[in-house]
């Protein structure tokens, strides 16, 4: 936030009316972020299932499934400590953690601009809130192919655990419990009010809905989830510091963007995702869309084509997986599985398993729709 201190100023004297346009886009992009953490942070899942490959690859399903409605940090926080319960009495169980991030925390976000921060900011920018629907088949392609990949190898995985463990798994079953269960009345009334109103109004929304699920929802369901207000304040902070120092980034793209000689869907698709792997994706995203966009192409949505608007978007999304920093759930869903004893890879040896899964998966999807 401090660096964009001296680009307030410099546009404050010469350009206000860029800081006022920015400020209505980060003030709608934080009242959402907040809302859906507020409002998901009010529901709880427990219970102990047994910890069996269709279980498994069940929950992951589902994650992904609900990662585009109420976001992919929400469902990641909603779903991984019932899933790590799950599976504590096995011994192998990294690489559930590492496929729930591939799948919950990252492509399951693809189908609104609810699941992922970089989709939301798109249709601040004017892409139609039902648009990202046609990433449906980029999506099922991806969630289906990870989701047979993980079955596989957990299948593996559970043959070699010992007849102790399974023994003590089937003996501590737990049915699954939903507490603040209201919450997903809130959180269904915030997919309406992104789709069907407008600024001020969407926003006016989202924080009477927030104050209705903080209100409703019992404190000691909060506080089981370990919810506290750092990280949404930690976000604010980080993303007005991106959304100021981008103004003149992105201006500068939108007149010389042709120069850079990225112009094809795949380009956009490869390079969009590979910053997206080690720096956050939302802005990566604002700044490959104005390149399009400097592009003068056929003008099919928000000055781009169909094509590219996908590849950009898949790219951000999708390849947020490929390191624990290229998403912000990654890094909370290590942090929450080491917590819970479960010998997490480090930062590079993370890389090795999305290099192994998810590279060839991203060809397939380059051939099929991008080329």
């Amino acid at each position: 936030a401090v660096l964009g201190a001296p680009v307030v100023v410099l546009y404050l004297f010469r350009r206000p009316a860029a800081l006022g346009v920015m400020a209505e886009d980060y003030v709608s992009f934080i009242v959402l972020l907040a809302g859906l953490y507020a409002i998901s942070a009010g529901i709880r899942l427990t219970g102990d299932l047994e910890a069996t490959p269709l279980t498994n690859t069940s929950f992951l399903a589902i994650g992904s499934a609900l990662a585009s409605f109420i976001g992919t940090t929400g469902a990641s926080m909603l779903l991984i400590r019932p899933l790590l319960q799950t599976n504590r009495e096995r011994r192998r169980v990294k690489h559930t953690v590492i496929f729930f991030t591939f799948l919950v925390g990252n492509v399951g976000g693809m189908l609104t601009p609810l699941g992922d921060p970089p989709l939301f900011l798109g249709y601040l920018q004017g892409v139609p809130f039902t648009w990202t629907f046609r990433l449906w088949p980029q999506w099922l392609l991806l969630t289906v192919a990870l989701l047979i990949v993980y079955a596989l190898w957990d299948a593996w995985e559970y043959a070699h655990e010992s007849r102790a463990a399974r023994r003590r798994d089937r003996a501590e079953i737990e049915p699954l419990r939903l507490q603040g269960g209201l919450n997903a009345v809130w959180l269904a009334a915030v997919v309406l009010a992104v789709a069907f109103l407008h600024a001020p109004w969407r926003e006016l929304a989202i924080v009477a809905l927030a104050a209705i699920s903080l209100w409703r929802t019992p404190a000691a369901i909060r506080r089981a989830n370990g919810v506290t207000a750092h990280p949404i304040i930690e976000v604010a902070v980080l993303f007005f510091g991106i959304f100021v120092t981008m103004i003149p980034a992105l201006e500068l793209l939108r007149v010389r963007g042709g120069e850079l000689g990225v112009r094809e869907p795949w380009q956009f698709f490869w390079v969009t995702g590979a910053l997206s792997s080690f720096l956050d994706n939302a802005p990566t995203y604002l700044t490959f869309l104005a390149l399009a966009q400097g592009l003068r192409m056929t003008d099919e949505v928000v000055g781009v084509t169909h094509v590219v608007l996908g590849a950009i978007s898949v790219g951000a999304v999708a390849m947020g997986a490929n390191s624990y920093i290229g998403n912000a759930p990654n890094f909370m869903v290590k942090s929450i599985a080491e917590a819970a004893k479960v010998p997490m890879p480090s930062f590079f040896g993370y890389m090795l398993y999305s290099a192994g899964v998810l590279v060839p998966l991203f060809v397939v999807v380059t051939l099929l729709f991008f080329r």
